[in-house]
């Protein structure tokens, strides 16, 4: 499947990505949200893809400053949507990231995960090294289960 990658913007971000998130995720998120995603210095790790035109999947994320010092980038959100699952599609876009990642000299990746996603905990644990860290919970208000794992992966 031959795709196309693209930085997230301003100019596409209301009719792309929104509705990538809207199709993907069982909560809504906020304008803050996407403002923030739009404002970042990670252009390369704020990222979507698309098949003939369509935007079919996306990376919203930031970069933290950890308490050593060291960059973390933190995945907001991961998204392809349901008709493109399957297709190679996310493990492009998340080798898309580390490449940013190790290039930019970010030394870790993390995320949440809700505990009842199986499949995205198999996707980051098998095939990308991601560690499971501790259990959170009541870390999301607005769905159920409410507790997710911290998943993470060291780059340096």
């Amino acid at each position: 499947m031959k795709l196309d990658f693209g930085d997230i913007t301003k100019e596409n971000i209301e009719q792309q990505i929104k509705n990538i998130n809207r199709n993907a995720f069982p909560v809504l998120y906020n304008d803050a949200f996407y403002d923030e995603v739009v404002g970042a210095a990670n252009g390369g790790a704020n990222i979507y893809a698309s098949w003939k035109d369509i935007p079919v999947g996306a990376v919203c994320s930031r970069i933290e400053e950890l308490a050593d010092g060291r960059r973390q980038l933190y995945l907001m959100t991961i998204a392809v949507l349901a008709p493109y699952r399957g297709r190679g599609i996310g493990t492009r876009l998340i080798e898309r990231v580390l490449e940013y990642c190790t290039q930019s000299g970010i030394s870790e990746v993390a995320l949440h995960v809700q505990v009842s996603n199986y499949d995205a905990m198999r996707f980051y644990t098998s095939k990308f090294n991601f560690t499971k860290g501790a259990m959170v919970e009541n870390y999301y208000r607005r769905i159920d289960p409410p507790n997710c794992y911290h998943l993470y992966k060291k780059l340096d």
